[in-house]
């Protein structure tokens, strides 16, 4: 496991910390996924989610660190959702 997903597991956890209802699976760049769902947070590889959210590493790391909106990074087409886009707006909110 890289650098970036073990930091992306260790800030997505703090905000997951009280788990998530449905799946959702993160892409980061080339760096690998990171699965939320009921279980918690964990890397994964092509496991199935109800959504799937797909950015450059750089984006990820801004909307993880609160620079960058989900929502702005989604309309300016740095993030790409596939899938449940309720549950897309729901992890929206709770990721900043």
């Amino acid at each position: 496991m890289g650098g970036v997903i073990d930091r992306a597991l260790e800030a997505m956890r703090a905000k997951f910390a009280d788990g998530f209802e449905g799946s959702a699976k993160f892409v980061i760049g080339s760096e690998g996924a990171v699965m939320v769902d009921e279980a918690g947070v964990r890397a994964t590889g092509d496991e199935p989610a109800q959504v799937t959210l797909t950015a450059e590493t750089e984006t990820f790391r801004a909307i993880l660190e609160g620079e960058l909106s989900p929502t702005i990074a989604f309309m300016t087409g740095r993030l790409t959702v596939e899938g449940d886009m309720g549950l897309a707006l729901r992890l929206a909110n709770r990721m900043g």
